[in-house]
């Protein structure tokens, strides 16, 4: 299991929070739990080669969010061979 840590200013927004809970069917092994009070995302993913960074950083950029990721992102999501600037 991999744990990841996503800041989205602004989240806290009624109409952010739901369109993320809408987003978040296009992932259905991934849980998640929002954290209002502070614009956090923290996610469990079970088996990481079912989903990548690109998608979870667009489960946010689609409702108009800029994500940043928290600490350090595990290597089984890292794109293979290329670092990728996400901000």
């Amino acid at each position: 299991m991999i744990e990841l840590e996503v800041y989205a200013k602004g989240l806290r927004a009624t109409n952010y929070l739901m369109e993320l809970r809408g987003q978040m069917d296009m992932l259905p092994k991934v849980r998640y739990k929002i954290d209002v009070r502070h614009d956090l995302v923290y996610f469990e993913i079970d088996d990481p080669e079912e989903v990548s960074l690109k998608q979870i950083h667009c489960l946010f950029t689609d409702i108009g969010l800029n994500p940043r990721f928290v600490g350090q992102i595990p290597d089984s999501l890292r794109p293979d061979g290329e670092t990728v600037r996400l901000s």
